[in-house]
C-alpha cells in the first residue's frame, strides 16, 4: 500500500486519485493514519462483503434465539418494556 502525507495528497491530488484507482493509498498526518483512499469498485466490494457478513450474523443470532425459545411474541414483549 502506498503512503502519502496529507500535504502530498493535497498538492498532488490528481496523482493521488489515480494511484487510488490501482490500489489503496494510506494518508498520514503528523505520522498517524488519517484515512485510506480506495477506488469506488473496491469500496462497493467492501460494503457488499460487510453487508453479507452482517446478514449472516443476524440470521445465526436469530436461529440461536429460536433454539432457546425466543418467539416473535416474547421478543415484542421485551421490546415493549
Amino acid at each position: 500500500m502506498q503512503v502519502l502525507t496529507a500535504n502530498q495528497a493535497k498538492t498532488h491530488f490528481g496523482e493521488f486519485i489515480d494511484k487510488a484507482q490501482r490500489e489503496p493509498v494510506k494518508v498520514t498526518r503528523r505520522g498517524r493514519t488519517v484515512g485510506i483512499m480506495v477506488s469506488e469498485e473496491e469500496y462497493e466490494s467492501m460494503r457488499a462483503f460487510y453487508a453479507n457478513r452482517l446478514l449472516h450474523t443476524l440470521d445465526k443470532a436469530g436461529e440461536e434465539a429460536s433454539k432457546k425459545g425466543l418467539t416473535d411474541e416474547k421478543l415484542q414483549s421485551l421490546l415493549n418494556d
